[in-house]
């Protein structure tokens, strides 16, 4: 009987899987999928890795995110026979200092992470439901927590620091970065792809929904955007990213906004669809609008990305390479090109056919600094995480 790890990637609205099987210390993909719609009419699918549909349900009316979930499970049982489902690794944003790597949820691992909600209320929530309930209906089943800031806990002591009073360093108050999962994956591919690039100055470009830049230096992460909260940075879809904090007391003491009015501006009506006036938070739609201020949302999203790409580019002390990746990064020719038409300066010089085609290497061969696509997938480096965790002797006798 063969056994298979899960990986579980939950947002507010859906719930991205993989599925791997275990082939003694081999991974092999299996099938992939996801849950979309959840809080409406909700969707289920299922692919083989070539990406064939293996399965798909929809139902109009909403449905509980505990019965979808048991749907997902159930599928995964059916369609793994004989096999068995030996461990679900997840991927949780929060770690904070104590959680540096990835770690087998026990009761007071997540009693210590329903804590941080208040700090990631866009996903602390979403990332623990099902844990809950994969424990509750199958307490057989090891789970994983594999921690987005984990990745970045070996910045320098001054990126990740504040200049407050040591009483909040103290309390844990401190840059401690996210997107780890996605840059811990690009870091590894680079090593294959360009291992020369991987051993100097990169800037890898995670853009998406929710969008930061790492500065990797021999591919490890030095500095990054995001700060205490997945909020920093850059402008997101509907996150505002960097933000003058006087403008939140300008919010509370002279417009009158308590700190339910201002967590709701700031990481839902703010980024690309504040900056659109509403318009939308998806880029695809604002790129393909007439509207002035869908330009004016991408100009922002873009000037963004320059200047922080300028900031990393001093704390590197020079740039080897650059990296997008992510649903913008990896789908978006445009944005690539506006971003690499502001860094000319570096000496980057984009090939306009492999950009459009976004093969590995899309910088031209006389270009100062090399610019790469390369595709993340923190499902993988979730089950390679869990990987770790389980031990062989549990998998072996599962």
């Amino acid at each position: 009987m063969g056994r298979a790890i899960l990986t579980v990637n939950a947002g507010s609205s859906s719930l991205k899987f993989s599925l791997f099987r275990v082939a003694e210390t081999e991974l092999a993909l299996a099938s992939h999928g996801a849950i979309e719609g959840i809080g409406g009419a909700a969707r289920f699918t299922a692919r083989d890795p070539g990406g064939a549909e293996l399965a798909s349900q929809s139902w109009d009316q909403p449905q509980s995110f505990e019965f979808l979930l048991s749907t997902l499970l159930d599928w995964v049982e059916s369609h793994l026979v004989p096999d068995r489902l030996v461990a679900v690794g997840h991927r949780v944003v929060y770690g904070l200092p104590h959680h540096d790597g990835p770690e087998r949820v026990t009761p007071a691992l997540l009693a210590a992470l329903a804590k941080l909600t208040p700090l990631a209320p866009l996903h602390v929530p979403h990332n623990l439901a099902p844990i809950h309930q994969i424990a509750a209906s199958h307490p057989e089943i090891v789970q994983v927590a594999c921690f987005d800031t984990a990745f970045h806990h070996g910045m320098p002591p001054v990126a990740t620091r504040f200049a407050l009073p040591p009483e909040f360093a103290a309390a844990g108050v401190r840059r401690y970065g996210f997107h780890g999962l996605s840059y811990e994956f690009i870091s590894r591919q680079l090593r294959v792809l360009a291992p020369a690039i991987s051993r100097g100055r990169v800037i890898a470009c995670h853009l998406g929904s929710g969008a930061s830049l790492c500065a990797l230096r021999n591919g490890r992460s030095i500095d990054t955007t995001m700060g205490f909260t997945a909020l920093d940075g850059l402008v997101m879809g509907t996150r505002s990213g960097n933000l003058d904090p006087g403008v939140v007391l300008y919010m509370m003491q002279s417009l009158g906004m308590n700190a339910g009015d201002i967590e709701n501006t700031l990481y839902r009506r703010s980024g690309l669809l504040g900056a659109s006036g509403g318009l939308s938070a998806d880029m695809r739609d604002l790129l393909a609008s007439e509207d002035p201020r869908a330009a004016g949302a991408i100009e922002l999203f873009v000037y963004r990305i320059v200047r922080e790409i300028g900031a990393l580019v001093a704390v590197l002390g020079g740039l080897d390479g650059i990296v997008f990746s992510a649903g913008i990064g990896e789908r978006s020719p445009e944005i690539r090109q506006r971003v690499c038409a502001g860094l000319g300066w570096l000496g980057v010089s984009l090939d306009p056919e492999a950009n459009r085609a976004a093969h590995d290497m899309i910088s031209t061969p006389d270009s100062r600094v090399a610019v790469m696509v390369v595709p993340t997938d923190e499902e993988a480096m979730i089950a390679r995480h869990s990987w770790t965790v389980v031990e062989p002797a549990e998998l072996a006798h599962a």
